[in-house]
């Protein structure tokens, strides 16, 4: 008589796969729990990309330049192929893109809280692809290398094309620092408004991160938060010297002992704030999501329309 295999030995032989190195595939068994926390952080990626499109999409009919226009326009379309591959990647756990639309809209699903502060002038856009990019690389980098083979594969295209967004963005502020005074307080002042945000976007300190543990036990995670907000800060100060901008931190040092710097306290009050719902641009973000849904609905229907007559 064939034996019972037990989910007690399912689990145990996942996570042996797990710490083998080797991928998880759609079709293989997982825990339930595996399959949700990849759900839910897989979404969250997705919706951050699509809604990353709003803040920077609102400067270019104002790009300073043709050339800075065609640039940025790119730019854009690219977020929008990003969240789409995520898309996709996470409708290979058994969840439709609608419901995970349905979640966005409603606030049951979160996106980087990055997304809510305002593009306020053009060093903004410089802000935003040299140090919220250049965070999401430091985090996608690792994330090329997770457990889950689809989000895995994603995040390679992803990161290449990250890395394009990121010097991009540099250039921007150099350029800006090479300028007149007034633009050199711009890039300064972008500097100043971003820095701060840029280091939340990695999430809450270890101490008080609630998926963490578990999703590197899954090797989903492949470092903690303070991990890679510390890779962050040790590659981004240098450059930030190169160009001649200061960072907003007067507690930050180099410790000779460590081989890292030392950095101050983030405001975490404000961090959950933005992420419950009550940043600078919450509000207009969702509106803005929702309209562009509820605009393009017949388009999504046009199309399933066309779709179905084929397929009949």
């Amino acid at each position: 008589m064939e034996a019972t295999i037990t989910e007690a030995q399912l689990e145990k032989e996942f996570q042996q796969k797990i710490d083998s190195g080797i991928v998880i595939e759609p079709k293989d068994w997982m825990p339930e729990r595996y399959r949700k926390q990849l759900i839910r952080m897989m979404s969250q990626h997705a919706h951050s990309e699509v809604v990353g499109m709003l803040p920077e999409g609102n400067w270019i009919t104002r790009a300073p330049s043709l050339d800075r226009k065609a640039i940025l326009l790119a730019k854009v379309q690219d977020e929008a192929g990003h969240g789409l591959y995520i898309y996709s990647a996470t409708e290979t756990l058994g969840i439709d893109r609608a419901e995970m639309m349905e979640q966005l809209h409603t606030g049951k699903a979160k996106y980087s809280s990055i997304f809510n502060y305002p593009t306020q002038n053009w060093a903004d856009i410089g802000a935003i692809g040299w140090l919220v990019d250049g965070a999401a690389i430091i985090n996608q980098t690792a994330l090329a290398k997770c457990s889950y083979g689809p989000y895995s594969r994603a995040m390679i295209r992803i990161c290449k094309e990250e890395n394009f967004h990121n010097k991009q963005g540099y250039q921007i502020l150099a350029y800006l620092m090479r300028g007149t005074k007034e633009q050199q307080e711009m890039a300064q002042d972008a500097m100043n408004r971003w820095w701060w945000p840029s280091l939340m976007m990695f999430g809450p300190s270890d101490a008080n991160s609630p998926n963490s543990a578990e999703l590197m036990r899954w090797k989903v995670k492949l470092h903690s938060n303070d991990d890679l907000r510390q890779r962050f800060i040790d590659r981004t100060v240098p450059q930030a010297e190169a160009i001649g901008l200061t960072i907003p931190d007067d507690k930050l040092r180099w410790n000779p002992d460590t081989r890292h710097y030392d950095w101050g306290e983030i405001n975490w009050d404000e961090f959950y704030a933005v992420i419950s719902g009550n940043g600078p641009c919450n509000h207009e973000r969702m509106s803005a999501r929702v309209g562009a849904h509820e605009k393009g609905r017949w388009v999504r229907e046009a199309a399933a329309a066309y779709a179905q007559k084929h397929l009949n």
